[in-house]
């Protein structure tokens, strides 16, 4: 049950995946899904009301989100979890047994808004300008959903920030070589040492916040869908590095190629470059 930052100086000696509510078992992961996104929609509200638009579109779309971000995450993981769920299709539908990914849940979450503004007429870019500030707010609170889960960590290292797990608390196939030469047996348990890029992913995720935060209060932005393109260029720099580090990557079938990293690096590029032509077209605007 323990976790420990050991260059920290951190000792989590009892760190539980379940809490019990009348003998039944709630994950934690859940938990903290939830309170990452009532956490997003009260950012994403609150901005509205700031930039005058209708903080109660924001709870409707956050509800439709919902629905179609869990699916998504959960398509988006089968589909490239496949050479298993194609032998287990039971448990294609299994939410509980775990398998979501957070590029499926973004695309659940823009065709949620894309569906909402058709229907209530309002600005698609505006409305996305402002619902990616509650994407990176849910984004920054659900990753410490991996922490209690002791998933979605990186290889060996030492550094300064380095988690320490017992062995017999991490799926054996996110274990790799370097992890068990690296093995450190205290007190009779096995426990191995890696990078945990959930806290570097939350840590960059709070960084955009505030870039983001400052472009849309500060009224920097040149033209609606200038923030959410500037989210999914900072949010894929980040993920790119942070991608590299993980043991538990979804590739591309046939290669050993991470999926989410191309697609980092494709929103990342593509979204620079459109940020660059739309300025200058603004630029050149007769006023």
């Amino acid at each position: 049950m323990s976790i420990e930052f050991p260059n920290l100086g951190i000792h989590l000696s009892h760190v539980v995946r379940y809490l019990y509510i009348f003998s039944y078992p709630v994950a934690v992961y859940g938990i903290t899904m939830a309170l990452g996104i009532l956490a997003g929609l009260f950012v994403a509200s609150w901005t509205a009301k700031k930039t005058g638009q209708n903080p109660d579109d924001y709870t409707n779309i956050a509800l439709l989100g919902i629905v179609l971000g869990l699916l998504g995450a959960r398509t988006y993981y089968v589909i490239f979890s496949w050479d298993y769920y194609s032998n287990h299709p039971a448990e294609i539908l299994d939410f509980r047994g775990g398998g979501l990914a957070l590029y499926g849940s973004l695309a659940g979450a823009v065709a949620a808004v894309l569906i909402y503004c058709g229907w209530k007429r309002l600005k698609i870019w505006l409305v996305l300008d402002t619902a990616c500030l509650g994407m990176v707010t849910g984004q920054i609170i659900g990753r410490w959903g991996n922490f209690f889960n002791r998933e979605a960590f990186g290889d060996y290292t030492d550094h300064l920030l380095a988690m320490r797990l017992p062995l017999e608390a991490v799926r054996a196939g996110e274990v790799t070589q370097l992890m068990h030469d690296h093995e450190q047996v205290i007190d009779g348990v096995t426990y191995i040492q890696v990078h945990p890029t959930f806290l570097y992913e939350s840590l960059w995720n709070l960084a955009v916040l505030i870039v983001l935060m400052w472009v849309t209060l500060r009224k920097k932005k040149r033209f609606d869908g200038e923030v959410f393109l500037l989210y999914l260029l900072l949010y894929g720099i980040g993920r790119f590095w942070i991608e590299a580090l993980r043991t538990d990557q979804l590739l591309i079938p046939g290669t050993k190629i991470p999926v989410s990293q191309v697609l980092a690096a494709i929103l990342a590029a593509g979204s620079l470059l459109l940020i660059l032509i739309l300025r200058k077209r603004k630029n050149t605007e007769t006023p």
